[in-house]
């Protein structure tokens, strides 16, 4: 029985250390990510695709350019995309939903 017992606090213990870790590398992950607009496909936005939209998933083009997704910090400016376009760390004036 005392094995049992002891088993079960090194578990406890293991759990509980675990669930700390994942609360202290969260803001690391966060840091390690940027705004980058006009790199998402319609309907998968992050946030914020200006005007006629609202927030996250409610881009109505691909590759609005005053649509962001979150992308490793860095990338954004780098990433390969159709017809040469590349994304902006801000908002771009191509692609926009018709008024």
């Amino acid at each position: 029985m005392k094995h049992k017992a002891m088993s079960a606090a090194i578990v406890a213990g293991a759990v509980a250390t675990a669930v700390a870790g994942l609360s202290t590398t969260a803001p690391a992950q966060a840091q390690a990510k940027e705004k980058c607009y006009g790199v998402s496909l319609k309907g998968k936005n992050d946030c914020q695709a200006g005007p006629g939209t609202t927030c996250a998933g409610t881009s109505t083009i691909d590759y609005q350019g005053n649509a962001w997704t979150l992308v490793p910090k860095g990338t954004c400016t780098t990433m390969e995309l159709p017809d040469g376009r590349t994304g902006s760390l801000t908002a771009l004036d191509r692609d926009l939903p018709k008024a």
